[in-house]
């Protein structure tokens, strides 16, 4: 186990755990909460070769807060032209973080629970797949203390609830429960808290058990989708189809295919 004070990181079994923790802050996102999320990306992708699948979690039974209230009403306190530079650093921090959750080879799953609030949404949103105990409460929130999202929401927003939805849930901030979020297509999945981590490790070994060549290019394929036109996003599509059908967990995948068993792919 890595720890960063706020932020734990676990790699068993193939599968690094990142644990929010913070818990007598709800897990709200701070200067050593982003350190620490960056400290523990530093470390999975050093060592991608030998990880298939992540999984973001918060400590004390719940998700993220968004960000720290407090930290901002301190600096909300001193002088406009000292308080910039501060928000713009944590700023820029912030968002190369969700930049490189968004690149990670490997998929991302976020284990809800709690609150999912402001930045937390954010983050979400950044995972390729998110599970979410029944009882999750979820809020855009940044418009009640005065300011517009950050963490690429307004990004990820309209594109997986459609625009009009997105600018309900930035402009008014309500909240809405996980069957709602699942409904708006945030999420993938909903479970009664007892089963949160086992439906969780069941995506993540089932991903980390995959052809993760393979997995890494679908990422990255769908991720760009929407930025590009049809013959580009084609063009994409067949460099990355002739790199995996001449790999070894395609031979694997069509020989398991032909030979009616459960295919079994390398770690390449």
């Amino acid at each position: 186990m890595a720890s960063h004070d706020a932020v734990l990181l676990t790699i068993t079994d193939q599968i690094a755990t990142i644990t929010l923790n913070r818990p007598d802050r709800m897990n709200a996102l701070d200067q050593t909460m982003i350190a620490g999320l960056a400290d523990a990306l530093d470390q999975i992708e050093a060592d991608i070769t030998h990880i298939g699948a992540v999984i973001i979690e918060g400590s004390g039974g719940t998700f993220m807060a968004g960000g720290d209230v407090k930290f901002f009403y301190q600096l909300s306190q001193t002088p406009p032209d000292e308080a910039r530079p501060v928000i713009e650093d944590m700023i820029g921090k912030v968002h190369d973080i969700i930049a490189r959750i968004n690149a990670l080879p490997r998929p991302v799953i976020a284990k809800l629970d709690g609150a999912v609030a402001g930045f937390g949404i954010s983050l979400m949103n950044a995972c390729d797949l998110a599970v979410a105990a029944e009882d999750t409460v979820f809020t855009l929130a940044y418009i009640h203390i005065g300011t517009s999202p950050d963490g690429g929401s307004t990004h990820s927003l309209p594109r997986l609830v459609g625009m009009k939805k997105a600018k309900e849930i930035a402009l008014l901030g309500d909240r809405f429960g996980a069957v709602e979020a699942m409904d708006y297509g945030l999420i993938n999945r909903v479970v009664p808290p007892v089963q949160l981590a086992s439906a969780t490790a069941q995506y993540a070994t089932r991903l980390a058990n995959g052809p993760r060549d393979a997995i890494a290019q679908t990422k990255a394929l769908l991720n760009d989708a929407s930025e590009n036109d049809l013959s580009t996003q084609l063009a994409l599509e067949a460099k990355s189809f002739s790199e995996c059908a001449v790999s070894a967990d395609f031979r694997e995948g069509v020989t398991a295919f032909v030979e009616k068993r459960s295919p079994h792919f390398g770690r390449s």
